[in-house]
């Protein structure tokens, strides 16, 4: 799966540790999800949703991989 979560973080200008702590996870797991080692659960990705006003597919696409 790929993301755009760094770039929607810069749009809003959020550091990791910020955007973390807006949806109640460690600055570590923001940088996990913006490497692509970490595929965030469903409630996860809703609270991006959220937090960003946009759909999830706005921002998490799937790869040829996936």
């Amino acid at each position: 799966m790929q993301n755009t979560i760094k770039v929607e973080r810069a749009i809003l200008n959020l550091t990791q540790d910020d955007l973390a702590k807006k949806i109640g996870v460690s600055r570590q797991t923001i940088n996990s999800i913006e490497a692509n080692r970490y595929v965030p659960s469903t409630v996860l990705a809703l609270k991006l949703s959220n937090l960003f006003s946009k759909p999830v597919n706005d921002f998490f696409k799937l790869s040829d991989d996936d």
